[in-house]
């Protein structure tokens, strides 16, 4: 009997590096506003190209996946049949790529999560690739407690206390109390 591990999270930068996505249907495409917003330069293979996913900013070849396809990627999204996302774990497996199987746990190395963003916090919601449906929910529950106006707030106050900690050497173990601190001062001052 295998234990299931829990999962790394994990954010990536992809801006200027390589992301292959195979398949180019609707799932594809919905991936690809992410991708592409992050800055990745994204190459797209597929036997038939949605028209969506012809208007993006991204390089097509309309082919069947072949292995050397991900000689440059430094990720991954297989958004096809699963007998093509399986093709594509393995030859990325080979390689030390990680790989998102869209809706195909078993060919995925790699989950994206449900993710919600506010200037300068982003949140991603995961459930190990379980219950994708389920991480989304949570995700608008999470959209719409976020307060837009006060995350910019504590932000700009958090970047200034991680200055000050840095330069006076204030232990890891100390800095989340003294921001609760700052924070809460921060609405005592405004009344």
């Amino acid at each position: 009997m295998t234990t299931h591990k829990p999962l790394f999270p994990l954010f990536l930068k992809l801006a200027g590096r390589s992301v292959l996505v195979v398949g180019a249907g609707s799932v594809a495409a919905s991936k690809l506003h992410a991708l592409v917003a992050s800055g990745a330069e994204v190459h797209v293979v597929a036997p038939e190209i949605n028209p969506v996913i012809k208007s993006m900013a991204v390089r097509i070849s309309q082919r069947c996946f072949q292995a050397s396809d991900l000689d440059e990627a430094w990720f991954v999204v297989a958004a096809a049949t699963s007998d093509v996302n399986r093709a594509v774990a393995a030859a990325a497996e080979q390689r030390h790529i990680f790989v998102n199987a869209v809706d195909d746990p078993s060919n995925a190395s790699a989950y994206l999560g449900g993710v919600t963003r506010r200037p300068g916090v982003t949140v991603a919601i995961s459930t190990d690739g379980n219950a994708p449906a389920l991480a989304g929910l949570i995700r608008e529950g999470l959209d719409t407690v976020l307060p837009e106006a006060d995350l910019k707030k504590w932000i700009v106050e958090a970047k200034e206390m991680r200055r000050k900690w840095k330069q006076n050497q204030v232990p890891m173990s100390d800095r989340r109390p003294q921001l609760l601190l700052a924070l809460i001062k921060s609405y005592d001052l405004e009344t």
